[in-house]
């Protein structure tokens, strides 16, 4: 998957988040679970398009970690969602999904660059072969 490719997901994702949050009654669980939502369900895009401009690559894995951690925290709250039937799990399971498949893909992304850095710094220097 290209970053291009990645970050339209995030994007479509959050649009989606969006909807549900539309969807959530008027009452005072749901108006709070709807500003959990808003803030982490739309945080994660904007945090890894900064990721893809980043100025190093601790800095790419910083924004990264940003995007995952919010990434997770909508989860959290979808789940919730489900839990205290706020919203049937029908309607939310595929979006749940979803977003655990993008924070998977964004802690695989942290990872692999973890450990690109780390095998960097463990090469010898061309003078020492």
């Amino acid at each position: 998957m290209t970053p291009e490719q990645l970050s339209s997901r995030l994007w479509h994702f959050a649009a989606r988040v969006g909807k549900v949050v539309d969807a959530l009654p008027n009452t005072r669980l749901g108006r709070h679970v709807a500003g959990q939502l808003v803030r982490s369900g739309t945080s994660a895009p904007p945090n890894y398009d900064e990721g893809c401009a980043a100025e190093s690559r601790p800095d790419f894995v910083h924004k990264l970690g940003i995007a995952l951690k919010e990434q997770r925290e909508t989860c959290g709250w979808l789940n919730f969602t489900i839990i205290v039937e706020l919203l049937h799990q029908k309607r939310v399971a595929p979006l749940l999904d979803e977003g655990w498949q993008l924070a998977n893909i964004l802690g695989s992304s942290i990872v692999t660059m973890k450990q690109k850095r780390v095998s960097r710094r463990h090469r010898q220097p061309l003078s020492a072969i």
